[in-house]
């Protein structure tokens, strides 16, 4: 029986979702992080929780060929698979994905599965930093301790510059009423808004941080300067579709795979057919399909700021898009399907996946085709296993790696009848 603190000898498995990999001591299952799959190493036990040991590696007897040296802080949020060379983590990914759904959605994959690869570094365009005295930054993993984000690669160099003199404007104001620091950048990093989590702050500091350079925007609480939006234009296929987002609204981080993830699933559409996009933010993915595919598109989404921004960038379609602000779960029956027709359905749903209400709502439009984008596999395998129930079937699954570095994945999967 194993004990917090000591240290054992283990033969690394496989993947676990989370990050750590999977070893077994006498049968006990060992999480083991700073470890790749096929490597021996000594093990330090953390923690034991209800049925798993929870272990960190302290040194590699016998290293993969895939080790290399981690990023600076390998804890800071977002570098749990910096120690694993790149075309590896892809098939770690891969694999994490197909043991989802084996094990939680009892799904086989119809095909092995292909992760399309990022630039490992600056791919991030909006990230949510925190403020602890006059330090910024993410958290370091399973703690409230802020660390370096410049250090993990996510970020461009000139972003990082710019937060930089964000926090030494606020240090020279002697400010200490922010907590939180959202982010969003357009692709080409020309335009760049904050938004400060604060307590009260007057106008006239708003307006000093607000001339920070290489900030378009600011906003906060107690006052707004600049633009609160950045635009792009992505291209996907002839058809070039120009949307805004407020620094507030969810948008996808990763911007060199964002342009491939939508055409990705603007193709999976049906040409000219009727199109339910459920989660539809700011209006990606409902875009593309009216653009690029010529559907008629009824898009819903709940958020303040995102449904704000979806009904702004589907006026340039005139009637092709009718916006719905509402959450999923209270659609009413015309839209899950009473009074309608829909040839596909798109869901995109938070890391939480959908509710059983939203998946009920879903489920009742009884459209041919089904595209599930998630940005969880637990939650999306759990999810497939009651759509399969409901008569579907898992027809294709692709994968964009829009998080490098970290055991997160984004899947696309295709459910069909």
């Amino acid at each position: 029986m194993l004990s917090q603190g000591q240290t054992v000898p283990v033969a690394i498995e496989k993947p676990a979702a989370g990050g750590r990999m999977i070893a077994r001591v006498a049968g006990q299952v060992v999480l083991v992080a700073d470890a790749i799959p096929g490597e021996r190493v000594q093990a330090r036990v953390e923690r034991i929780g209800k049925g798993v040991v929870y272990a960190q590696t302290l040194s590699v007897d016998e290293p993969s060929a895939d080790r290399r040296d981690p990023f600076p802080d390998p804890l800071c949020g977002g570098c749990l698979y910096s120690h694993i060379a790149y075309p590896r983590q892809l098939a770690l990914k891969a694999q994490v994905i197909a043991d989802a759904f084996r094990r939680i959605g009892r799904l086989e994959l119809p095909a092995p599965l292909a992760v399309a690869g990022s630039p490992e570094e600056g791919y991030r365009m909006r990230a949510r930093f925190h403020v602890r005295g006059h330090r910024l930054g993410f958290f370091r993993e399973n703690s409230h301790e802020v660390c370096d984000a410049r250090a993990t690669r996510q970020l461009l160099p000139a972003t990082a510059d710019t937060l930089d003199r964000l926090m030494a404007a606020m240090r020279s104001l002697g400010l200490d009423a922010v907590r939180e620091i959202e982010l969003s950048e357009n692709i080409e990093a020309s335009e760049r808004a904050v938004f400060l989590d604060a307590g009260a702050i007057d106008e006239a500091t708003l307006a000093r941080l607000a001339d920070t350079d290489g900030l378009t925007g600011l906003g906060s609480a107690w006052g707004a300067f600049g633009s609160p939006h950045v635009g792009d234009t992505l291209a996907i296929g002839e058809k070039r579709l120009a949307l805004r987002r407020h620094v507030q609204a969810f948008f996808q981080g990763n911007r060199y795979l964002l342009r491939d993830l939508v055409a990705h699933v603007a193709g999976l559409l049906p040409e000219g057919g009727a199109v339910l996009d459920l989660y539809a933010g700011v209006g990606l993915f409902s875009l593309a399909a009216a653009g690029a595919r010529g559907a008629s598109v009824v898009a819903v989404e709940g958020d303040v700021f995102a449904a704000a921004d979806l009904q702004a960038n589907a006026a340039a379609f005139g009637g092709a898009i009718t916006t719905v602000r509402a959450s999923v779960e209270s659609i009413g029956p015309g839209l899950a399907g009473a009074n309608r027709k829909f040839d596909a359905v798109i869901v995109d749903p938070p890391r939480t996946g959908m509710s059983r209400e939203a998946l009920d709502n879903a489920l009742k439009v009884n459209a041919p085709r089904l595209v599930y984008v998630s940005c969880d596999v637990a939650t999306l395998a759990r999810d497939a296993r009651r759509i399969v129930d409901h008569g579907y079937t898992l027809e294709r699954a692709d994968a964009f790696d829009l998080f490098p570095n970290t055991p997160h994945v984004e899947t696309v999967v295709v459910f069909g009848r």
